[in-house]
């Protein structure tokens, strides 16, 4: 048994239970700071409002929430803290920056041309996963990547082996993201190239592809993969559900229901002003929020024959196995 960095103190993976490996408590992205004249923060209002998400997703036997919020885009592990000691509900945050597109750069792309920012990189994810963020004492239990569409950029492959290197050190969880359905197959290449173990991988957001050989690619290098964005649909590339179901129907019928692992990238709190949508968006959008899983694509999965034993594995064993590092069972 691994133990396991919650935002409420160390667990045993075995105390994981039923787990969504992507959501976001709140979220801003950067620039939302300059917001805050109209888009202020109001913790009190804020932090009901978040009670009331988490005892939600407790309602369908949640016990573990990852929240890889990077690091620039609003992440607050105090009140995550604040959630958790308030409902039970067990919650992972992140060490980690965004992918340069939707990022704040200027900071480290000003030390990358003094030649010090990844050894910067390196020190900051070792300090945070071993020591707590910002003299808080709350220490990560994820390392989040990301890269962005058809590329990883020069700026974003310094925290790709900056984490790679802190993972050999402290057998911390690498978790990306990935934009659009792109550069899954070489994510995985590049980590393990810079000595990162496949078996605590897990590349996310591949459902914005659904071509199944795509995700064998991926698989098939010994990582785990998060089906990870059910209920954005129609925006920012993403297809619509219907299609991440038969990508997975797919992928479960040549066997890699132990790779595989839901949610939803739910942002439940914008900081900021919350973003207003056209008429025609919300709608597409409306099942955007953390039980749709569980009230609309697990039973279309049942319908299909899938399994309870193969359910349980994408919302909750395989995350065991994650943070186990247990290798993937890759399908031959």
């Amino acid at each position: 048994m691994t133990t396991i960095n919650t935002v409420t103190g160390p667990i045993k993976s075995e105390q994981l239970g039923k787990t969504l490996i992507h959501e976001h408590f709140i979220f801003g992205y950067p620039g939302f700071q300059g917001d805050v004249t109209l888009g202020g923060f109001n913790e009190e209002s804020a932090l009901e409002e978040a009670i009331n998400i988490s005892r939600y997703m407790q309602s369908f036997g949640v016990k573990t929430v990852v929240d890889p919020t990077p690091n620039e885009c609003g992440r607050n592990p105090e009140f995550l803290n604040k959630i958790s000691e308030a409902t039970g509900l067990q919650i992972i945050c992140a060490t980690g920056y965004y992918y340069e597109g939707e990022g704040a750069t200027p900071y480290f792309k000003f030390r990358q041309a003094l030649g010090t920012a990844e050894e910067e990189i390196y020190q900051m994810f070792k300090k945070e996963l071993t020591d707590g963020i910002a003299g808080s004492a709350i220490k990560p239990g994820v390392i989040k990547l990301a890269s962005s569409k058809d590329e990883i950029t020069e700026y974003e492959k310094m925290f790709f082996r900056a984490g790679a290197r802190v993972q050999q050190e402290t057998g911390a969880v690498i978790l990306t993201h990935t934009q659009e359905g792109t550069m899954g197959p070489e994510q995985v290449r590049l980590l393990i190239e810079n000595g990162a173990d496949p078996g605590k991988i897990i590349i996310g957001h591949m459902c914005g592809n659904t071509d199944p050989e795509y995700h064998k690619q991926v698989m098939d290098q010994g990582v785990r993969i998060g089906l990870d964005r059910f209920g954005i649909q129609g925006m920012v590339g993403a297809p619509f559900d219907q299609e991440r179901v038969q990508t997975l129907l797919a992928l479960l019928n040549e066997g890699y229901e132990d790779q595989i692992l839901l949610a939803h990238d739910t942002v439940n709190i914008w900081l900021g002003r919350p973003p207003v949508m056209p008429e025609q968006a919300v709608k597409i959008m409306e099942n955007w929020q953390p039980g749709h899983i569980f009230n609309n694509i697990l039973p279309q999965l049942r319908e299909s024959g899938v399994t309870e034993t193969q359910i349980d594995k994408m919302l909750g064993e395989n995350a065991v196995g994650l943070f186990n590092g247990a290798p993937a069972k890759v399908v031959s």
